[in-house]
């Protein structure tokens, strides 16, 4: 009897999963918008730990070539990549209401991973992002100017010593050093030291953070696209080892700051900012949990995004040497309008061609050049297709900033796209490597100026020289199980001090 009611069961079972599935293939045909053929188990995710999500998103976008909008599923659940820059307007912008929150999310059991003002969802989303926004103004940003100056130092003082030996052996691990001591030391308020001591505290915590072995490869795909499974089995966004140590280091530079209790009038740092928020909240809705959150998001958002488009500016430049000399001669004319040692902030204004290099590198290597947004409410697209509530909907960046229609030559590094005379002619919403909207990155001023002080003070001092026979940037391998389009091959140049180097560096 028992065997009977068993093989009865898994037969009804059985069925209701196969009328499911049918269900599920069907969805994106029945309201007529273009598509891949879904996997029986992952959807449209079979990519996941084998190709870089960005690259993937490209050949989706290429092999629907001209479509607004692309069907895809997330395991069995129906999700959207718009390719349109329009649409992508009214998601981010127009709309951005209805598309408040982001669809990537953590748990409960990961209260430091789902805490952050990257992953959090409103109501207290907006709360904090209102209250961090003080720190990245242009006035608190200069403040940090004097830290920013001595970690440029350090950096400067670091290539020549190890230039002596011969080639720079691997560019983004000396960029991530420098971008961990600026962007820790703010975000923690914690001396960091990286670029003179590897075993520095910070740098442990962001080597760690760049690790990636199959249960972080697991944690983050859950995060980002089955964030249901993040409590189930208890995964998290930030390794576990490592948010000890933060937390550690956060409560002791809180207590040297005079703990919570010593009052915040105007925030130095990100440390101070964090501090205000937990003094002025009117009851417990800021926990311990929700500061660190802050810190660990800002330190994992800004050190590697950082590193990595510092790397690739330099090794770009290093094949373009005719786009570095005149960068050289820029700096040289603003340097010699200073009469301080080092190139003040108030002087980056001028440097239209450093911006222009930075902004075509972060047009070719957008770090995360797909943003995520889950519709609050039933949406109409257009005429054609209405989502309902709780649709998750990407706005396909990565690759309008390759397309041929807003973007000639595409694949060819051509600064020029982004000088003042000839930014305004790009389409707008075909270019957002730091999003857009009122969930656009809140540290985009922050990185704009480590990225100009950094690289002003390297290209100053030293010619960046390729290697012979090394990877030219555009074929470089891209990190297949990280989300994040970043290199994972090292790149190697060599660093050539200029004579007559008139820097005070």
């Amino acid at each position: 009897m028992f065997a009977i009611l068993l093989v009865a069961v898994t037969v009804i079972f059985g069925l209701w999963v196969f009328a499911r599935w049918s269900k599920v293939k069907k969805y994106w045909k029945e309201r007529g918008v273009p598509h891949y053929s879904p996997n029986p188990i992952v959807g449209s995710l079979t990519f996941l730990q084998r190709e870089n999500p960005s690259l993937w998103i490209r050949k989706l976008y290429n092999d629907f070539k001209g479509a607004p909008y692309v069907g895809i599923w997330l395991f069995w659940r129906p999700a959207l990549v718009v390719n349109s820059p329009e649409i992508a307007r009214r998601v981010l912008v127009k709309d951005a209401d209805v598309f408040r929150n982001r669809f990537l999310s953590s748990g409960k059991t990961d209260p430091i991973g789902g805490l952050n003002v990257f992953t959090v969802n409103d109501p207290l989303w907006s709360s904090v992002r209102r209250r961090l926004t003080v720190v990245f103004t242009a006035a608190k940003l200069r403040s940090l100017q004097p830290m920013t100056i001595t970690k440029t130092k350090n950096l400067v003082n670091r290539i020549r010593e190890e230039s002596k030996k011969g080639p720079v052996p691997d560019l983004r691990e000396m960029c991530t050093d420098y971008t961990t001591d600026v962007i820790g030391e703010a975000a923690f308020g914690v001396t960091s030291n990286s670029l003179t001591s590897p075993d520095s505290i910070m740098r442990r915590v962001t080597r760690e953070m760049m690790a990636f072995n199959f249960h972080r490869g697991l944690s983050w795909c859950s995060i980002f696209f089955f964030p249901e499974l993040v409590d189930w089995f208890r995964l998290s966004f930030f390794p576990k080892d490592t948010m000890n140590l933060l937390r550690k280091v956060f409560q002791t530079m809180v207590a040297q700051r005079g703990g919570y209790e010593k009052p915040v009038k105007e925030p130095r740092d990100l440390l101070d900012a964090l501090v205000k928020i937990k003094q002025e909240a009117t009851d417990d809705e800021i926990t311990d949990d929700i500061l660190l959150a802050q810190a660990a998001a800002f330190l994992l958002g800004g050190f590697d995004t950082s590193g990595s488009t510092m790397t690739l500016v330099l090794y770009e430049l290093a094949f373009h040497p005719h786009y570095q000399e005149r960068l050289y001669q820029e700096l040289l004319e603003a340097k010699n309008k200073s009469e301080e040692e080092y190139m003040n902030t108030s002087l980056h204004p001028e440097l239209t061609f450093l911006d222009a290099i930075i902004k075509e590198t972060l047009r070719i290597f957008p770090p995360m050049g797909w943003l995520d947004r889950v519709a609050g409410a039933d949406y109409k697209i257009d005429d054609n297709l209405t989502i309902p509530a709780g649709t998750p909907v990407y706005v396909n960046g990565v690759a309008m900033q390759v397309d041929d229609q807003y973007f000639p030559e595409p694949d060819v590094f051509k600064p020029e796209r982004f000088l003042p005379e000839n930014e305004r002619n790009i389409v707008p919403y075909t270019y957002m490597p730091f999003g857009d909207g009122p969930r656009n990155c809140i540290g985009m001023r922050f990185a704009y100026q480590s990225l100009r002080q950094s690289l002003a003070h390297v290209i100053l001092n030293f010619e960046v020289r390729a290697l012979p026979g090394a990877t030219r940037p555009h074929h470089v391998h891209m990190e297949q199980k990280g989300l994040f389009f970043m290199p994972d091959e090292k790149l190697s140049v060599q660093f050539v001090p200029r004579e007559n180097t008139q820097t005070g560096l």
